[in-house]
């Protein structure tokens, strides 16, 4: 999107030819563009509104029925953060008692509609004019809330009893991006993010698989999983981080919000002998190092040395780890693993894995199966030998 775009959008007919507009739907956009131009709307108009309402079809994952009261671009999409996740963010400056936080690098302003939502006055900072913009735009509604546009690393910060950032993770722009994969490319850099932590409470969002060598020791790092996805690292410092937790996983799903945490990295439990279940960890358990505290929980073991797979005789429910009820150990050879399921008139396969190199997609394939039934297969190591493990997925109950 560029100022020209921003410009027909932000007007009083664009606005509400874009809320006038049904739900986009794949393959409806040429009947649209055709209907609108056959209305009279310019096409410059007609082409932002129907970019808007694919955005906002694709927003509604992260940010529900809510979606479609926002304006986007797709980078500020694809990095902002879904809406339950930035309401919990927003609880701990809430409970730090923090009344006037800055969002350094805002981007199109959710984490700031969430800490507004809770009364809190929030002042966004964003580098891009369009995106700064469109942050406006989806704050309008909060009193004491405002985006001005300027460079993170330069704001003056008088006044601020707190700071989050959600550091650019991608290359400038509104659209076309690519990943950046070097942290000392982001925009704040971390140096100038751990720096504000000294002096004051400060948040930092981050991809969740951040180098750990890179975590401050003073830090609270949080892994956040949404529907079994894991999708952020948040580093809290200061008053935002709780007393004696250093490392937590936080899981959401539709049953609720569910937490694990620890004052430090939980060793390893120690390898067992293949129970009766095999629990899945989830993946923020997985990158918390927090395995051990786990399988304390479950009465489990280690299925394999540095594999992150539980095993034990007793199911125990857990939000943190997908349960399955161990069938049979298979052969791990492709020919015998193909006679086996033949043998059970396997047709549907889902097959996961761990600590071996194998790509379930293409062995499907190869696999060529035709039977009427449906099996789950782990592919791992067990006892220092490759096995393949049927497996009965276990519901989880409400």
């Amino acid at each position: 999107m560029d100022t020209a775009e921003l410009a027909r959008l932000l007007t009083p007919d664009g606005l509400r030819l874009l809320d006038s507009l049904p739900g986009y739907t794949v393959g409806g956009g040429s009947a649209q563009v055709s209907a609108l131009r056959k209305a009279g709307h310019p096409p410059e108009l007609v082409a932002a509104v129907l970019t808007q309402s694919r955005l906002r079809e694709k927003a509604a994952a992260k940010f529900g029925p809510f979606a479609h009261r926002l304006l986007y671009t797709p980078a500020g999409l694809e990095q902002a953060t879904r809406l339950r996740v930035a309401a919990v963010h927003a609880g701990r400056y809430r409970d730090a008692g923090l009344t006037r936080v800055a969002d350094l690098g805002c981007g199109l302003g959710t984490d700031a509609l969430a800490l507004a939502a809770l009364g809190i006055s929030v002042t966004g900072v964003e580098r891009d004019e369009v995106t700064a913009a469109l942050a406006s735009y989806n704050l309008a509604a909060f009193e004491g809330t405002e985006v001005v546009l300027g460079d993170a690393e330069t704001t003056d910060l008088t006044g601020f009893d707190g700071v989050y950032l959600d550091p650019a993770r991608r290359t400038s722009g509104t659209s076309n991006t690519s990943r950046i994969t070097r942290p000392d490319d982001y925009s704040p850099s971390l140096e100038f993010a751990f720096s504000l932590a000294e002096r004051l409470p400060t948040g930092v969002k981050l991809g969740p698989g951040l180098d750990r060598g890179l975590i401050p020791a003073t830090a609270e790092a949080q892994w956040v999983s949404v529907d079994g996805q894991l999708v952020e690292m948040g580093l809290w410092f200061g008053a935002l981080a709780r007393d004696e937790v250093r490392r937590s996983a936080l899981v959401l799903s539709a049953d609720g919000a569910a937490e694990l945490s620890a004052p430090a990295d939980s060793p390893d439990a120690e390898v067992r002998e293949l129970g009766s279940h095999l629990y899945e960890p989830d993946g923020a358990l997985i990158r918390a190092r927090l395995l051990g505290e786990l399988a304390e929980r479950l009465g489990a073991g280690m299925l394999s040395p540095g594999i992150a797979y539980l095993t034990g005789d007793e199911l125990v429910p857990t939000p943190f780890a997908t349960a399955f009820r161990v069938l049979e150990v298979l052969p791990a050879s492709e020919a015998a693993l193909k006679k086996e399921l033949k043998k059970r008139d396997i047709g549907t396969l889902e097959i996961k894995k761990r600590g071996t190199d194998v790509d379930p997609a293409a062995l499907r394939r190869r696999l060529a199966l035709k039977g009427s039934m449906s099996a789950t297969v782990v592919l791992t190591r067990l006892e220092g030998a490759h096995r393949a493990l049927l497996v009965e997925r276990i519901p989880t109950t409400p």
